[in-house]
């Protein structure tokens, strides 16, 4: 692998020299990996390892974005979002879709759609997300979490771009499974 921007220096990996865990919850743990750099020096890296989560587009029959409010606290702020959720062990990507849909808006899917996967965030953490497009939504209910106190909130889909733009959806789940679902649907 090379440089980008041409440059001809080989890029090179940072091999584990020790690892330790510093934190163990039940959604997280978090290691301290002593890494070394391609100088040769030892660095330590805090790493969270976070079990993969999908983040899903439901679009209804009339073209709206079926979105969910609610409260986060480490944001201490109200968040417009894509219904999202962690894999549970042994479960694949669609089925934890089809899982949230029914806990978070009330619906499942008659056709379920892979928009893509990619890592929230490379630099700390190990999440990779799996993003689908949800269509025929019939209604389906599942106990919500205990402790999720979701409003469904319906936004027509072409005024995602315009949400996002104005910071009104925020989060980067949702920023990007969002867009990838407009790309695929266009501007309805």
């Amino acid at each position: 692998m090379r440089r980008e921007g041409g440059g001809s220096a080989a890029i090179e990996v940072e091999p584990t020299v020790a690892t330790e865990t510093a934190y163990q919850g039940d959604l997280v743990r978090v290691r301290l990996n002593t890494v070394s750099l391609p100088n040769g020096r030892e660095i330590t890296q805090e790493i969270v390892d976070h079990p993969s989560s999908v983040c899903i587009v439901p679009v209804d029959s009339e073209g709206n974005v079926l979105l969910v409010r609610q409260f986060r606290k480490a944001v201490e702020s109200f968040l417009l979002e894509a219904p999202a959720g962690k894999m549970e062990p042994g479960e694949d990507p669609e089925t934890t879709a089809l899982r949230e849909l029914q806990e978070e808006i009330g619906h499942t899917a008659g056709a379920l759609e892979s928009l893509g996967s990619f890592y929230v965030a490379p630099g700390w953490c190990t999440q990779m997300m799996h993003a689908y497009l949800a269509q025929e939504l019939s209604p389906a209910r599942l106990t919500a979490d205990e402790d999720e106190f979701i409003e469904v909130v319906r936004v027509s889909l072409g005024k995602i771009p315009a949400l996002i733009a104005d910071g009104t959806i925020r989060d980067a789940k949702s920023v990007a499974s969002l867009l990838l679902a407009t790309r695929v649907m266009g501007d309805n």
